[in-house]
Protein backbone atom coordinates (compact mmCIF):
# COMPACT_ATOMS: atom_id res chain seq x y z
CA UNK A 1 0.00 0.00 0.00
CA UNK A 2 1.47 3.38 -1.01
CA UNK A 3 1.68 6.35 1.38
CA UNK A 4 -1.17 8.04 -0.47
CA UNK A 5 -3.33 4.92 0.06
CA UNK A 6 -2.39 4.31 3.71
CA UNK A 7 -5.42 4.58 5.97
CA UNK A 8 -6.26 7.75 7.86
CA UNK A 9 -6.95 7.39 11.59
CA UNK A 10 -9.61 9.44 13.40
CA UNK A 11 -10.21 9.97 17.13
CA UNK A 12 -13.26 12.06 18.01
CA UNK A 13 -13.14 14.55 20.90
CA UNK A 14 -16.71 15.34 21.98
CA UNK A 15 -17.43 18.89 23.13
CA UNK A 16 -18.90 17.86 26.49
CA UNK A 17 -15.81 15.77 27.26
CA UNK A 18 -13.56 18.82 27.16
CA UNK A 19 -12.40 20.41 30.39
CA UNK A 20 -14.83 23.15 31.32
CA UNK A 21 -15.37 25.82 33.95
CA UNK A 22 -17.96 28.50 34.62
CA UNK A 23 -16.46 31.29 36.73
CA UNK A 24 -19.37 33.67 36.14
CA UNK A 25 -17.26 36.25 34.34
CA UNK A 26 -15.66 33.48 32.24
CA UNK A 27 -17.20 30.42 30.64
CA UNK A 28 -14.49 28.25 29.16
CA UNK A 29 -13.76 24.90 27.53
CA UNK A 30 -10.30 23.30 27.38
CA UNK A 31 -9.45 20.84 24.60
CA UNK A 32 -6.12 20.09 26.32
CA UNK A 33 -5.03 20.02 29.97
CA UNK A 34 -5.14 23.57 31.30
CA UNK A 35 -5.46 25.30 34.71
CA UNK A 36 -7.38 22.92 37.04
CA UNK A 37 -8.20 20.48 34.23
CA UNK A 38 -5.72 17.66 33.69
CA UNK A 39 -6.07 14.66 31.42
CA UNK A 40 -2.85 12.91 30.31
CA UNK A 41 -4.66 11.62 27.21
CA UNK A 42 -5.29 15.23 26.10
CA UNK A 43 -2.24 17.30 27.00
CA UNK A 44 -0.96 18.34 23.59
CA UNK A 45 -0.87 17.28 19.94
CA UNK A 46 2.38 17.89 18.15
CA UNK A 47 3.30 21.52 18.82
CA UNK A 48 -0.34 22.38 19.61
CA UNK A 49 -0.67 22.89 23.37
CA UNK A 50 -3.88 24.85 24.09
CA UNK A 51 -7.28 25.35 22.47
CA UNK A 52 -9.50 27.20 24.92
CA UNK A 53 -12.94 28.33 23.76
CA UNK A 54 -13.64 31.32 26.00
CA UNK A 55 -16.64 33.55 26.61
CA UNK A 56 -15.83 36.60 28.72
CA UNK A 57 -18.51 38.88 30.18
CA UNK A 58 -18.45 42.69 29.67
CA UNK A 59 -16.09 44.78 31.80
CA UNK A 60 -14.05 41.72 32.79
CA UNK A 61 -11.20 39.68 31.38
CA UNK A 62 -7.74 38.33 31.96
CA UNK A 63 -5.78 40.95 33.92
CA UNK A 64 -2.10 41.61 33.36
CA UNK A 65 -0.04 38.43 33.68
CA UNK A 66 3.14 36.98 32.24
CA UNK A 67 4.09 34.28 29.73
CA UNK A 68 7.28 32.97 28.20
CA UNK A 69 8.29 30.34 25.64
CA UNK A 70 4.84 30.00 24.05
CA UNK A 71 3.21 31.42 20.95
CA UNK A 72 -0.29 32.57 21.82
CA UNK A 73 -2.93 33.57 19.31
CA UNK A 74 -6.52 34.69 19.70
CA UNK A 75 -9.23 34.03 17.10
CA UNK A 76 -12.20 36.34 17.69
CA UNK A 77 -15.64 34.85 16.99
CA UNK A 78 -17.89 37.64 18.31
CA UNK A 79 -17.71 40.74 20.47
CA UNK A 80 -14.58 42.83 20.99
CA UNK A 81 -11.36 41.94 22.80
CA UNK A 82 -8.85 44.53 24.01
CA UNK A 83 -5.20 43.45 24.07
CA UNK A 84 -2.51 45.36 26.00
CA UNK A 85 1.07 44.18 26.52
CA UNK A 86 4.45 45.13 27.93
CA UNK A 87 5.80 45.77 24.40
CA UNK A 88 3.46 48.77 24.15
CA UNK A 89 0.85 47.17 21.92
CA UNK A 90 -2.80 48.11 22.44
CA UNK A 91 -5.43 46.81 20.07
CA UNK A 92 -9.18 46.19 20.00
CA UNK A 93 -9.89 42.99 18.10
CA UNK A 94 -13.21 42.19 16.44
CA UNK A 95 -14.75 39.31 14.51
CA UNK A 96 -12.36 38.12 11.84
CA UNK A 97 -9.32 39.46 13.66
CA UNK A 98 -6.44 37.26 14.76
CA UNK A 99 -3.59 38.36 16.98
CA UNK A 100 -0.46 36.34 17.67
CA UNK A 101 2.06 36.98 20.43
CA UNK A 102 5.34 35.13 20.36
CA UNK A 103 6.18 35.41 24.06
CA UNK A 104 9.79 34.21 23.74
CA UNK A 105 11.93 35.44 26.61
CA UNK A 106 8.87 36.88 28.35
CA UNK A 107 6.02 39.38 28.05
CA UNK A 108 3.16 40.60 30.22
CA UNK A 109 -0.27 41.17 28.71
CA UNK A 110 -3.98 41.51 29.42
CA UNK A 111 -7.00 40.41 27.38
CA UNK A 112 -10.19 42.25 28.39
CA UNK A 113 -13.67 42.61 27.00
CA UNK A 114 -14.10 45.89 25.13
CA UNK A 115 -17.60 47.39 25.03
CA UNK A 116 -20.82 46.16 26.60
CA UNK A 117 -21.14 42.74 24.94
CA UNK A 118 -19.67 39.35 25.77
CA UNK A 119 -16.59 38.41 23.75
CA UNK A 120 -16.28 34.87 22.38
CA UNK A 121 -12.83 33.87 21.20
CA UNK A 122 -10.48 30.92 20.90
CA UNK A 123 -7.20 31.14 22.76
CA UNK A 124 -4.62 28.91 21.09
CA UNK A 125 -1.05 28.13 22.17
CA UNK A 126 1.75 26.38 20.34
CA UNK A 127 5.23 25.40 21.48
CA UNK A 128 7.96 27.10 19.40
CA UNK A 129 10.75 25.06 17.90
CA UNK A 130 13.31 27.54 19.28
CA UNK A 131 13.73 28.87 22.81
CA UNK A 132 14.58 32.41 23.92
CA UNK A 133 13.10 34.11 20.87
CA UNK A 134 12.61 37.89 21.09
CA UNK A 135 8.97 38.73 21.95
CA UNK A 136 6.95 39.82 18.91
CA UNK A 137 3.34 40.72 18.15
CA UNK A 138 1.28 40.36 14.95
CA UNK A 139 -2.30 41.05 13.90
CA UNK A 140 -4.21 39.85 10.85
CA UNK A 141 -7.79 40.18 9.58
CA UNK A 142 -9.77 37.60 7.59
CA UNK A 143 -13.29 38.45 6.45
CA UNK A 144 -16.29 36.13 6.46
CA UNK A 145 -16.45 36.60 2.70
CA UNK A 146 -12.99 35.17 2.05
CA UNK A 147 -13.61 32.28 4.47
CA UNK A 148 -16.94 31.29 2.88
CA UNK A 149 -16.53 27.76 1.47
CA UNK A 150 -12.78 28.22 1.31
CA UNK A 151 -9.84 27.19 3.49
CA UNK A 152 -8.04 30.40 4.43
CA UNK A 153 -4.53 29.99 5.82
CA UNK A 154 -4.48 32.23 8.90
CA UNK A 155 -1.35 31.01 10.72
CA UNK A 156 1.74 29.42 9.14
CA UNK A 157 5.41 28.77 9.94
CA UNK A 158 7.51 31.91 9.77
CA UNK A 159 9.56 30.70 6.77
CA UNK A 160 6.61 29.36 4.76
CA UNK A 161 5.83 30.96 1.37
CA UNK A 162 3.63 34.05 1.58
CA UNK A 163 4.26 34.69 5.29
CA UNK A 164 5.24 38.23 6.27
CA UNK A 165 7.06 39.14 9.48
CA UNK A 166 5.45 42.61 9.47
CA UNK A 167 3.29 43.48 12.49
CA UNK A 168 0.26 43.98 10.22
CA UNK A 169 0.16 42.45 6.75
CA UNK A 170 -2.00 40.36 4.43
CA UNK A 171 -1.78 36.59 4.72
CA UNK A 172 -1.14 34.33 7.69
CA UNK A 173 0.43 35.30 10.99
CA UNK A 174 3.91 33.79 11.43
CA UNK A 175 4.54 31.12 14.06
CA UNK A 176 7.86 29.52 15.06
CA UNK A 177 6.47 25.99 15.15
CA UNK A 178 5.51 23.40 12.51
CA UNK A 179 1.84 24.37 12.61
CA UNK A 180 -0.48 25.72 9.91
CA UNK A 181 -4.02 26.83 10.75
CA UNK A 182 -6.87 27.16 8.25
CA UNK A 183 -10.31 28.65 8.86
CA UNK A 184 -13.52 28.30 6.88
CA UNK A 185 -17.23 29.08 6.99
CA UNK A 186 -18.79 26.07 5.27
CA UNK A 187 -22.29 26.50 3.86
CA UNK A 188 -24.99 23.82 4.22
CA UNK A 189 -24.46 21.16 1.55
CA UNK A 190 -20.96 22.40 0.67
CA UNK A 191 -17.79 20.28 0.86
CA UNK A 192 -14.12 21.24 1.09
CA UNK A 193 -11.08 19.07 0.53
CA UNK A 194 -7.71 19.50 2.18
CA UNK A 195 -4.62 17.60 1.06
CA UNK A 196 -2.04 17.12 3.79
CA UNK A 197 1.48 18.26 2.98
CA UNK A 198 3.71 15.84 1.08
CA UNK A 199 6.25 15.77 3.90
CA UNK A 200 8.88 13.13 4.74
CA UNK A 201 7.01 11.96 7.86
CA UNK A 202 3.42 11.20 8.77
CA UNK A 203 1.09 14.15 9.21
CA UNK A 204 -1.27 15.15 11.99
CA UNK A 205 -4.31 17.37 11.92
CA UNK A 206 -6.86 18.61 14.42
CA UNK A 207 -10.28 19.81 13.26
CA UNK A 208 -12.44 21.96 15.56
CA UNK A 209 -16.01 23.15 14.99
CA UNK A 210 -16.55 26.50 16.70
CA UNK A 211 -19.50 26.64 19.13
CA UNK A 212 -21.24 29.60 17.47
CA UNK A 213 -24.88 28.90 18.43
CA UNK A 214 -24.32 29.54 22.15
CA UNK A 215 -22.71 28.21 25.31
CA UNK A 216 -23.60 24.55 25.80
CA UNK A 217 -22.00 22.15 28.29
CA UNK A 218 -24.09 19.15 27.26
CA UNK A 219 -24.14 17.01 24.12
CA UNK A 220 -23.12 18.97 21.05
CA UNK A 221 -25.74 20.57 18.84
CA UNK A 222 -25.88 23.28 16.19
CA UNK A 223 -23.87 23.12 12.98
CA UNK A 224 -22.64 19.70 11.84
CA UNK A 225 -19.87 18.55 9.52
CA UNK A 226 -18.67 15.15 8.39
CA UNK A 227 -14.98 14.41 7.87
CA UNK A 228 -13.92 11.59 5.56
CA UNK A 229 -10.51 10.06 4.87
CA UNK A 230 -9.21 6.90 3.22
CA UNK A 231 -9.77 3.90 5.49
CA UNK A 232 -11.15 5.98 8.36
CA UNK A 233 -14.77 6.05 7.28
CA UNK A 234 -16.65 9.17 8.27
CA UNK A 235 -16.76 11.14 11.52
CA UNK A 236 -19.55 13.61 12.28
CA UNK A 237 -18.72 16.66 14.38
CA UNK A 238 -21.07 19.21 15.86
CA UNK A 239 -20.28 22.53 17.51
CA UNK A 240 -17.48 22.27 20.05
CA UNK A 241 -16.41 18.84 18.84
CA UNK A 242 -12.89 18.15 17.65
CA UNK A 243 -11.19 15.42 15.66
CA UNK A 244 -7.64 14.09 15.95
CA UNK A 245 -6.31 12.95 12.57
CA UNK A 246 -3.15 10.98 11.78
CA UNK A 247 -2.29 10.15 8.19
CA UNK A 248 0.43 9.57 5.66
CA UNK A 249 1.75 12.59 3.74
CA UNK A 250 -0.37 13.64 0.78
CA UNK A 251 -3.61 12.17 2.11
CA UNK A 252 -6.86 13.99 1.39
CA UNK A 253 -9.46 14.98 3.98
CA UNK A 254 -12.98 15.89 2.90
CA UNK A 255 -15.04 18.13 5.19
CA UNK A 256 -18.75 18.43 4.34
CA UNK A 257 -21.48 20.48 5.98
CA UNK A 258 -24.24 17.98 6.78
CA UNK A 259 -26.31 20.31 8.97
CA UNK A 260 -28.71 23.18 8.40
CA UNK A 261 -26.51 26.13 9.40
CA UNK A 262 -23.13 27.54 8.45
CA UNK A 263 -20.29 25.70 10.20
CA UNK A 264 -17.24 27.65 11.35
CA UNK A 265 -14.35 25.20 11.18
CA UNK A 266 -10.67 25.41 12.12
CA UNK A 267 -8.19 22.92 10.69
CA UNK A 268 -4.72 22.63 12.21
CA UNK A 269 -2.06 20.77 10.24
CA UNK A 270 0.99 19.63 12.19
CA UNK A 271 4.17 17.62 11.78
Amino acid sequence: MSAAQAPVKFALRHSQERGQANHGWLKTFHTFSFADYFDPAHSDFGSLRVINEDRVEPKTGFGTHGHREFEIFSYVVSGELQHNDSMGNMEVLKRGDLQMTSTGTGIRHSEMTHGDKQVHFLQIWSKPSQSRLPPTYYTRHFSDTEKKDNWVRIVAPVNAPGVSSEREAPGPAPVHSPLTLYASLISPGASLSHVLADAPANRRAYIHVVQTSGYNTKESKGAAVSVAGTGAGEAVLREGDGLYVTAAPGQELKVSNVGEGVAEVLLFELD
